[in-house]
């Protein structure tokens, strides 16, 4: 039911592979893809996907926090990608997207900066695998998480509820072992930490202790009551 994506964003880029392999108990390896532009850092692109999803069997996660995701996100499903995430923000046609990105063979996710309301999406949400809530603005790793995003955290799995509907729920930003209950508690189950793992002596011991918190929080918590 909770499920962690390490972000190589933490790790050390020139051993992407053997950071890859560290957290190999991982549900999946969140890959932040930055253009400078939607937000104020430069990452990597397709081909460094292409790389990695040859060098790891940990399916890829990819958050693109690029402008003109319409045009550029199934490229990213092609390079190997198991998840391709957009921000609404920066979308044309976020249904058209979305479709495609499932067409190519990917789950297709939504993500929204903590400033986008989710309520004005809610048609949207019926074609989509996951919602992502930064939890921080996007742009840079090791930033302090944002309590005042539970809330909308908590909107955003009654719409899910409201329209019956088996969408993950991720958050990412600050994501640690002092925060992640109180983001399941709220309503998430798919959890992106970055220096919560790779800061840690052993990243998959972080990975499992992480998961373990959040699977017991969700198990008690009202929403996922009859889940």
């Amino acid at each position: 039911m909770a499920q962690i994506n390490p972000s190589i964003l933490s790790a050390d880029f020139a051993r992407l592979a053997e950071e890859a392999g560290a957290v190999a108990g991982a549900d999946w390896l969140h890959v932040d893809v930055m253009d400078n532009h939607f937000v104020p850092n430069l990452t990597l692109g397709v081909p460094v996907v292409e790389s990695l999803s040859r060098a790891t069997d940990t399916p890829l996660d990819c958050h693109l926090m690029i402008e003109d995701p319409d045009r550029w996100a199934p490229q990213y499903v092609e390079a190997g990608a198991g998840s391709v995430t957009f921000h609404v923000e920066a979308a044309a046609a976020p249904v058209r997207l979305a479709r495609e990105i499932r067409a190519k063979g990917a789950r297709a996710s939504m993500a929204l900066k903590p400033a986008t309301p989710i309520e004005p999406f809610e048609d949207l949400l019926p074609e989509l695998d996951m919602v992502l809530i930064m939890t921080v603005e996007p742009g840079f790793g090791g930033q302090a998480f944002l309590d005042i995003m539970l809330p909308k955290i908590r909107r955003t799995r009654e719409l899910i509820a409201k329209h019956g509907l088996e969408l993950w729920l991720q958050v990412d930003g600050g994501v640690s072992a002092s925060t992640i209950e109180r983001c399941a508690e709220a309503g998430a189950d798919v959890f992106v930490a970055g220096s919560a793992v790779y800061g840690a002596d052993d990243p998959g011991a972080a990975v499992r202790e992480l998961r373990e918190q959040a699977r017991r929080t969700i198990a008690g918590a009202a929403w996922a009551c009859g889940h």
